[in-house]
């Protein structure tokens, strides 16, 4: 039996919620040994919808499991150690939460200098939203791509080619083929990546899987906080006839958007899940957000922790001040385009210009030991 693609690898991944756990669980399929640090002591200000039973919180399958008081000096200590003999470390917290806790990259690369230290975030490490609290939606909307899956008279939900060609289909072509690399350096041998959107799409929907499990969304559309039935995790119109978009889901972040929106005396937003008050919380919402333009609740509410951002059209998204601190958009040949992504320390070279057809041909060929004579033959038998 062959071993899996990152077999003797190890993975320390910092517990939290969303993608980052996704990501732990992908390496722990693939063969990577990762050992999860969790909390010793629960977070009050989190967001509570982990499954009743462990099983159904699938994403950390494959993985072992720590707790670690992480404000103690001996925590601290201990987690160190495991980072010291690690390939890899990933964490999805705010920025400067691991520095705080003394376990930011310059500490860690000391004792480890080949170790790979993945930080997941929404805004990223630097920008004027870094330090905001935000969810899905709102660094969708604030990219252009909600906009882009806009319909006439209808609110911008997500766009095509994001969740299937892009998240179950290239994402996962790129997965297998890093992993297949990785393996090919051990075993010799090279193999085939069967990467169909259906199978990648499945597997990019184990977040929702997990929300499934744990009865906080349903089959039936509209009745559950993740598909439009909570007020509080909808894009709004504003009275410019641009959108907004909020994803207040935690207890903490919910009040703030209540205090900020001058709500909290109202009585149907008292309890953030109680069901029976969303629909006249929603009337309230959308009458709320319809009596300013997007500008003003940008003044608002923008880099502050209510989970908010404006849904943005691509032009209007490269020039926004957060993509630009971030440089997220470049301009190569007189082209806006997207810049590469995630950031790398290593990763800082220029880009190249999109080839002219067969422009490298004889380069390539003569790489290959051909003469020049032969090239010219081939160029003139019309092979090249």
């Amino acid at each position: 039996m062959h071993k899996k693609p990152l077999s003797g690898v190890t993975v320390i991944e910092f517990e939290g919620i969303g993608p980052c756990p996704l990501a732990g669980m992908m390496f722990a399929d693939m063969g990577a040994d990762v050992i999860v640090v969790g909390r010793k002591v629960k977070n009050l200000n989190g967001a509570n919808f982990a499954p009743e039973k462990t099983a159904d919180g699938f994403y950390h399958r494959g993985k072992r499991s720590i707790q670690l008081d992480l404000k103690q000096t001996e925590g601290v200590e201990l987690a160190l150690e495991l980072i010291a003999r690690s390939a890899i470390l990933i964490e999805g917290f705010r920025p400067g939460v691991m520095e705080k806790l003394g376990l930011g990259p310059e500490v860690c690369e000391a004792l480890n200098p080949k170790l790979i230290y993945g930080r997941l975030t929404g805004w990223g490490q630097t920008g004027p939203l870094a330090q905001s609290a935000g969810h899905d939606p709102n660094f969708v909307a604030l990219t252009g791509a909600m906009h882009a899956g806009a319909r006439p008279n209808q609110k911008p939900t997500v766009p095509l080619t994001l969740v299937g060609d892009v998240g179950g289909g290239t994402m996962m072509l790129l997965w297998g083929v890093m992993c297949a690399l990785w393996q090919a350096q051990s075993s010799g041998k090279g193999q085939v990546i069967d990467a169909a959107i259906t199978d990648g799409s499945v597997y990019a929907s184990s977040l929702l899987w997990m929300i499934h499990n744990s009865s906080h969304s349903a089959d039936q559309v509209g009745t559950s906080w993740t598909d439009g039935a909570a007020p509080w995790n909808d894009s709004y119109v504003c009275s410019d006839g641009h959108y907004i978009n909020i994803c207040a889901l935690e207890p903490k972040f919910y009040q703030l958007l209540l205090e900020r929106l001058g709500l909290t005396q109202k009585g149907c937003f008292e309890h953030q899940w109680q069901e029976q008050s969303w629909p006249q919380a929603r009337v309230a919402l959308s009458q709320k957000f319809a009596s300013q333009t997007r500008h003003y609740w940008c003044g608002q509410l923008e880099g502050t922790d209510v989970c908010f951002a404006p849904v943005l059209n691509f032009t209007e998204a490269t020039q926004h001040p957060h993509h630009r601190a971030r440089k997220n958009f470049i301009k190569l040949d007189g082209v806006t385009q997207p810049a590469p992504a995630p950031k790398m320390d290593h990763n800082q070279g220029l880009l190249n210009s999109v080839p002219r057809a067969g422009q490298d041909t004889a380069d390539v060929l003569a790489q290959l030991g051909i003469s020049p004579e032969r090239i010219a033959q081939l160029r003139q038998d019309k092979v090249v």
